[in-house]
């Protein structure tokens, strides 16, 4: 790697992306905090960050943004930690098709299309990390969690066929799989949830006004970390020699591989359905 090794993180403007932006940025990496939002940018860029403008549902800030940053660095980049996502609570059958697309744009097409734009920077100089936030939902499915589930297993079969793909390029390919983390991630799933969600009109009104309590408390979960959890793992692919091809992280996911492993789909699925 360059001396001076930089990286490319989106979703930087609370929770896993702006602890891992600030905490590399003190290691001495050249980090590039991304936002959506210019406020949040500016933020950022108060707190002595290049903080480019990308919103994973906006391709033109995709192509802008990555194109400030290798001007900034002269054309090279070390990292992308590809994170900003977000949930719409709610059952399958009330999950409007447009608001799957809209997700979909924002957790999974985003995402591969800034990856895309990357991966020739990586193969010129020879080597890279690139390193996706994925979650316990992108192996594990959960009911209300439908939309999400969806996003991050599809980000899960793309990232494996992606890390298979580039083996002997210089290139790791590395997901980072979550379970609960302290961020602003319930709150904005409220926010989608009363876009797209008709609870009122659904079959299981009942299930939804049980489901409230939960939705609308911002207490910690069970089990719950906070975001630097997330960023002791990122550093550890970024700056491994030898990275794994998967890192889990917090009680819940490692639990829920184990379920995954050993008990019959229909065992897991009363299990889940009584969490």
């Amino acid at each position: 790697m360059s001396a001076t090794r930089s990286i490319l993180i989106t979703g930087c403007s609370s929770g896993i992306g702006r602890d891992a932006a600030l905490t590399l940025h003190e290691r001495g990496w050249q980090v590039f905090a991304a936002c959506r939002k210019p406020d949040d940018c500016a933020a950022l860029e108060a707190k002595g960050l290049v903080s480019p403008l990308i919103d994973y549902e906006a391709p033109d800030t995709i192509a802008a943004g990555l194109d400030k940053v290798l001007t900034a660095t002269g054309g090279r980049l070390d990292g992308l930690f590809n994170n900003g996502a977000y949930a719409i609570p709610g059952l399958v059958e009330d999950l409007p098709t447009g608001a799957l697309r809209t997700t979909f744009e924002a957790n999974f097409f985003g995402w591969h299309d800034l990856t895309r734009r990357v991966i020739p920077v990586m193969r010129a100089q020879g080597q890279g990390r690139i390193v996706q936030n994925s979650s316990v939902l992108g192996f594990a499915a959960a009911p209300w969690r439908g939309a999400y589930n969806a996003t991050k297993f599809a980000l899960e079969g793309l990232t494996d066929t992606l890390r298979i793909e580039m083996r002997g390029t210089g290139i790791d390919v590395i997901l980072i799989e979550p379970g609960p983390i302290t961020s602003r991630f319930r709150a904005n799933a409220r926010l989608q949830f009363e876009r797209w969600i008709d609870w009122k009109s659904s079959s299981r009104r009942a299930d939804y006004e049980r489901l409230m309590d939960n939705l609308y408390q911002d207490g910690t979960a069970r089990f719950e970390l906070p975001a630097s959890a997330v960023t002791e793992v990122l550093i550890r692919a970024l700056e491994a020699d030898r990275p794994r091809a998967r890192y889990r992280v917090t009680t819940p996911t490692t639990l829920a591989m184990i379920m995954k492993r050993t008990l019959p789909t229909r065992m897991s699925d009363r299990i889940v359905s009584n969490s």
